[in-house]
Formats: C-alpha cells, sequence, structure tokens
C-alpha cells in the first residue's frame, strides 16, 4: 500500500515500519505522506488494540532528509516552506500518536536523530536496542528543535535535559536515556525484537480501554498545550529557515565540511 512505511499486522497489534533503509529512514515528502496515512489507519482500525512504531535496517530514523529540500515548496520570500509541511504533515503524525485509543510503542532499532527523535518520543512506551542513540541534530545546521522534542524531553526527562540536547546536538546513548527517564527499556541487541514483540502481544491482549483511558489522563496533565507549541515551533523554525547560519548548515553538511556560523 505504501512507497516508503510497511503496516505490518501481528495478530491483534500493527507494526508501522520506517522503509527507506538506505537512507537510514529519513523523512522526505513520499514517507512523511505514507506514515500518516498508516499512522491514521492504524488509529482507525477496531481490530489493532496495540501499534507498534520502528524502522528498517539499522536506523530507527536519521531525521528530515536534507536532500530532499530542494523539492519542498518555497514562501513567497524564496525560502523553503518548513511550516506548511510542520503543520499539515509531521504534526497530525506525532498527535495521531498522542491521541490514538490504544497503547503504541516505539521500537527505537538504531539512530532516532531530529524529527526521527520527536516520532519516537511520540509513543507511549520506549524500548531501545542497546546500540540506539537519540539526537537532537538541529543546532549542528542552524535550526532550532521542532516536532514537539523539547516539550516531549521536558515531560520525560526535565527542562534541563531538553536544553542540553537542544543546545548542544550531541548524541544521547540508548543507557543514558534510560538515566534519564527518556526511555523506558533498554534490551541488548540480540534480543531486541523478541522483546518488543512479547510486549506488543502483551499490550494487544491487555484492556484497550483502560489504556486509552490512561493516556487522556496523561495527555490532559503532560500534554495539554501540545497543538499550541507545535505552531509556536513551526514559525520560529520558519524563521531559522530564512537565516544565514541555516544555509551555511545545509551547505556545510551536504560539503561534509564544519560549518561557519556567523548568527545572523
Amino acid at each position: 500500500m505504501y512507497e516508503t512505511v510497511e503496516l505490518e499486522r501481528r495478530g491483534a497489534s500493527a507494526i508501522i515500519r520506517l522503509n527507506r533503509p538506505e537512507a537510514l529512514n529519513a523523512w522526505n515528502t513520499a514517507l512523511g505522506t505514507d506514515l500518516l496515512a498508516a499512522v491514521r489507519a492504524a488509529a482507525e482500525d477496531d481490530e489493532v488494540r496495540a501499534v507498534c512504531v520502528t524502522g528498517k535496517g539499522r536506523a530507527f530514523s536519521s531525521g528530515a532528509d536534507l536532500k530532499d529540500l530542494t523539492s519542498r515548496e518555497l514562501t513567497p520570500e524564496g525560502h523553503v516552506d518548513v511550516h506548511k509541511t510542520l503543520t499539515t504533515v509531521y504534526h497530525p503524525i506525532l498527535t495521531g500518536l498522542r491521541t490514538m485509543p490504544k497503547p503504541v510503542v516505539a521500537a527505537i532499532n538504531g539512530p532516532a536523530v531530529g524529527i526521527g527523535c520527536s516520532l519516537a518520543l511520540s509513543c507511549d512506551l520506549l524500548i531501545a536496542a542497546e546500540s540506539a542513540y537519540l539526537l537532537l541534530g538541529f543546532v549542528n545546521i542552524g535550526l532550532v528543535p521542532d516536532g514537539g522534542s523539547l516539550a516531549l524531553i521536558s515531560a520525560r526527562a526535565g527542562a534541563g535535559r531538553a536544553a542540553q540536547m537542544a543546545l548542544l546536538g550531541e548524541r544521547v546513548s540508548a543507557s543514558e536515556a534510560l538515566r534519564w527517564g527518556l526511555v523506558n527499556e533498554v534490551m541488548p541487541d540480540r534480543e531486541f525484537i523478541d522483546h518488543v514483540h512479547n510486549r506488543l502481544d502483551a499490550l494487544a491482549a491487555g484492556p484497550t480501554k483502560s489504556y486509552a483511558g490512561s493516556k487522556r489522563q496523561l495527555n490532559r496533565w503532560l500534554y495539554e498545550d501540545l497543538e499550541e507549541q507545535l505552531e509556536l515551533e513551526a514559525r520560529i523554525q520558519q524563521e531559522m529557515a530564512a537565516s544565514g547560519d541555516f544555509l551555511e548548515g545545509v551547505s556545510a553538511f551536504v560539503q561534509k565540511r564544519p560549518p561557519n556560523f556567523r548568527g545572523v
């Protein structure tokens, strides 16, 4: 059904698998469209009682595909229209997972970077392979975190950890993420898939309405202002997309050299 995502049924559960392994499951236009459709399909299927989100290959997701930027729409001022992509595609995916009336497990099989990190954090339970890591690399190309990442990290690990990830742009290993409270479990790579499947099967056999009620309580307490935060992020990110530092950051990334940021 999808070009860049697999939607697999496993008994009473569904596995949504990002399927661009050659690009480390980076988000391009097609993946965003496919993933939104898959999330909605899983949410609307009453026979699906638990959902898993994971990546194919050696990465969960390496974030937005910078090589895809040239195909994005432009604002009247000639800048990449990141606001439209965030508000029409990314945000409905993330809020769709948070409000889905069934438990969602993030099976972090490898690096979860940028919007990939937000995707994982939008899930209810996060299980990471020992070799996986989380990273907000936005600052490294002159952007700011988006996808609700700072709100999601703050809710799990506190504002100090959120600031550290946003401002330093450094990897957080799976073991460190467990200590911080960002993930719920870390498993040896060789045991990871079996453990995820066992968790998913148990959730699918559990009291779905109870899970949904717990999610409503958590969303009310922790994420009541998430949609407003997402809109603020999109506006600020659009400002960053018009900056000289962003152009320099992307150029440096493509040319595989250190960026020379000037603060403009």
